[in-house]
Formats: structure tokens, sequence, C-alpha cells
């Protein structure tokens, strides 16, 4: 008979936390249950009201756990691109990444469903930062790229693979455009940057 290890309440509440993330991932909004994510982790219903106070407890400390995770991630592009390591293609691949593998276009619809919309601003501000730190000369411009590139990877993360089967494009098609319109945007801001230096 083994005897199973009690968790702090940190521990629990974090491996909460992972298994409504692995559900939301899994199989949808409507499976991000108490019910549910205690069978998970093997703890009871109690406990997960214990930690959360309510199902609503739990969706809103979920959102708040994905967006620092995803602003996280974008935030490594950041810094990569800061010292120079990055290049635009990671900034695509890590917000495309971030709305696909990390659970962002997952969190996204169901907090739009749910209307909770102001949920993502950690994650749309993220993005913008990375974007503008492309380019600093045209901040309205960039406000459009942003725009556009968080469009294009929740586009891509919730119907990218059904959408590009379908019109026989290889999946990956999404990324190159986005990576295309970012490289456009720093082109204007090379020529900018040339024009203001010459004025």
């Amino acid at each position: 008979m083994s005897i199973r290890r009690r968790l702090t309440q940190s521990e629990s509440r974090t491996a909460a936390l992972a298994a409504a993330r692995a559900l939301l991932i899994e199989a949808g909004p409507q499976a991000v249950t108490l019910k549910a994510v205690a069978a998970r982790v093997g703890r009871t219903h109690a406990n997960l009201l214990h930690h959360f106070g309510s199902a609503v407890g739990l969706q809103k400390a979920l959102a708040e756990n994905l967006a620092g995770t995803i602003c996280e991630t974008i935030a490594k592009a950041v810094i990569a691109s800061k010292a120079g390591n990055g290049t635009v293609r990671d900034v695509v691949d890590m917000t495309f990444d971030a709305f696909g593998k990390e659970g962002g276009g997952a969190l996204a619809s169901w907090m739009l469903l749910s209307g909770n919309e102001d949920a993502l601003d950690p994650i749309v501000d993220a993005i913008h930062d990375l974007v503008e730190d492309l380019n600093q000369f045209d901040v309205g411009a960039m406000r459009e790229t942003t725009l556009s590139l968080v469009l294009l990877a929740l586009g891509d993360a919730l119907m990218g693979e059904a959408l590009s089967q379908s019109l026989g494009l290889p999946r990956h098609i999404a990324r190159e455009q986005a990576e295309r319109m970012l490289l456009d945007a720093a082109e204007r801001e090379a020529v900018a940057a040339e024009r203001a230096q010459a004025g």
C-alpha cells in the first residue's frame, strides 16, 4: 500500500492549474470543471473549493496562470531580440507557439465566450511590446502589426491545421506570412531611420 505525500497549498494549487490547463487544451473550456480537475489530480472537490472558492475562481486563476506563462515565453523573445540573438522568425514562432502549444488560443476562445476579454490583455500587451521593440519610429504601424500578428497566431491556433489541409497549403504558411509582415515593418523602420538621420 503506497502512502500519498501530502502536498503543500502551493503544490496543490499548481497541480490543479496544470490539470485545468491540460483539460482546456485537450478538450476545450467545457471540460474544465472542479470535478474533472479534482479527478485528474487525485484530490477532492472540496479541496479545490478550498483553493479557488468556486469554478469561476478556478477559471480566473487558470486565465492568470496561462497569461503569465505565455508572457514569459514572449519575454524570452524580447530578451533575445534586444541581445541581438533573436530573429524575426523567432518572434513569430514564439507568438504562434504561445497561442498554440502554450494554450493561448484555447484561453482566448474561452475568455471571449465567457465575456472575459480583459483576461487576454497581458498577452496582447506583451506581444505589442515585443513588436514595438522591432520598430520604434511608427507606433501606429506597430499597433497594426501587433493586431495582425495576434490575429494570425490566434486563427492558426484555433483552425490553422484544418484550414490549411482544406486549402491544400503547407501547415507553416501562416507563420511565413507573419514573418514577411514583420520583415516589411522592419524595412519601413530602416527607411524611417534613414530619413530621420538625413533630415
